[in-house]
C-alpha cells in the first residue's frame, strides 16, 4: 500500500478540524480549487492546533505542549512523515510552497506570547503580535495562492499582512469579554473590557477599515482560482465589523456578537456574482 492513503487521511484530518472549529472559513474555501482548498486546511490545522493549546487546554501544562508540538513539527518536517496527520498535511504544504521558516517560528512565538497575560501597552508590541499571529498566516496562504510567481507574491505581499490585521483586530473586538475574563488578555492600548467605550470602539474601528480598504487592493490582483474564496472572507469581515459599529460598547463588552448562517449565504452568492461579472 502507497504512503498515498496517508497523504489523503491526513488532508481530510485538516479538512475535518476546518469544519468543526470555523464554518465561516469552511464555507469561504469551497470557493477555491481542490488543490488550494487541501492546502490551506493544512495551513488552518497546523495554526488551530496550537492556537487550541494556549486557548483551551486549562488543565494541560500550556508550554510543555507547546514545546512538544514545535518539537515534533520540525522533527517531522526532517524525516518528511509525521503520525500526527495534522503536522504531516502541514509539512506536505511547507514543502510544496516554499513556505518560509520565519514565517512559522513568528506564529509559534505569537502563541508563545498567549501562554502568559496580555496587556499591551503600546501599538508596536500589539504590530509584532498580530504580525506572529494573523500577518504571517495570510503571507502562508498567499504563497499557494500565488504557487511559486514570486513577483506576484511580492506585489501582494503588503495588502496581505493588511488583511491578516484587519482580520485579527475584528477578532478581538469580537472577543472583547472572553479574551479578558477568561484568557486574561487585553490586546488594544489601554483598552480594556472595563474602559472600553463608544469612542475607543469607534477609534478601533476607523483603524480596521484602513486596513480593509489597504488589503482590498490586493484582492483584486489575486489569482482567479483564489479570489472568490478571499473576497468571501472579506465580505464576512466587513460584515462583522459593521455589525459590530452598530452595537452599542456596553453589549460587546458582555456578549460575543455574531454574522447569522442566512447573511454568510448571501455574502457567499455575493462573493461568486462579483466575482464572475468582473466587478471587483
Amino acid at each position: 500500500m502507497s504512503l498515498e492513503l496517508y497523504h489523503e487521511v491526513a488532508s481530510k484530518t485538516s479538512a475535518l478540524t476546518t469544519k468543526n472549529y470555523s464554518t465561516s472559513f469552511y464555507l469561504s474555501t469551497t470557493l477555491l480549487s481542490p488543490e488550494m482548498r487541501d492546502a490551506i486546511y493544512a495551513i488552518y490545522g497546523f495554526v488551530r492546533y496550537a492556537d487550541e493549546i494556549v486557548d483551551s487546554f486549562h488543565h494541560q501544562n500550556k508550554a510543555e505542549l507547546m514545546e512538544e508540538f514545535e518539537k515534533e513539527f520540525y522533527r517531522s518536517l526532517e524525516r518528511d512523515l509525521s503520525m500526527n496527520p495534522i503536522l504531516h498535511s502541514f509539512l506536505r504544504v511547507v514543502k510544496r510552497y516554499n513556505i518560509k521558516d520565519e514565517y512559522i517560528q513568528a506564529f509559534l512565538n505569537s502563541m508563545k506570547a498567549d501562554l502568559k497575560e496580555i496587556n499591551y501597552s503600546n501599538e508596536e508590541e500589539l504590530k509584532a503580535y498580530i504580525y506572529g499571529s494573523a500577518d504571517v498566516v495570510g503571507l502562508m496562504c498567499l504563497a499557494v495562492f500565488c504557487k511559486g510567481d514570486t513577483n506576484l507574491f511580492a506585489d501582494l505581499e503588503k495588502p496581505a499582512m493588511y488583511l491578516g490585521s484587519a482580520f485579527q483586530k475584528v477578532n478581538f473586538l469580537r472577543d472583547l469579554k472572553n479574551d479578558h475574563e477568561n484568557l486574561g488578555r487585553s490586546y488594544f492600548p489601554h483598552v480594556t473590557r472595563h474602559n472600553f467605550t463608544e469612542e475607543s470602539k469607534t477609534e478601533i474601528i476607523a483603524d480596521i477599515e484602513n486596513d480593509f480598504n489597504l488589503a482590498y487592493k490586493g484582492i483584486q490582483q489575486l489569482p482567479s482560482e483564489a479570489k472568490p474564496a478571499v473576497l468571501l472572507a472579506y465580505y464576512y469581515y466587513r460584515s462583522l465589523l459593521n455589525k459590530l459599529r452598530r452595537t452599542p460598547a456596553s453589549r460587546i463588552k458582555v456578549e460575543r456578537i455574531r454574522v447569522g448562517s442566512m447573511k454568510k449565504i448571501m455574502l457567499m452568492n455575493k462573493a461568486i456574482v462579483y466575482n464572475h461579472l468582473g466587478l471587483i
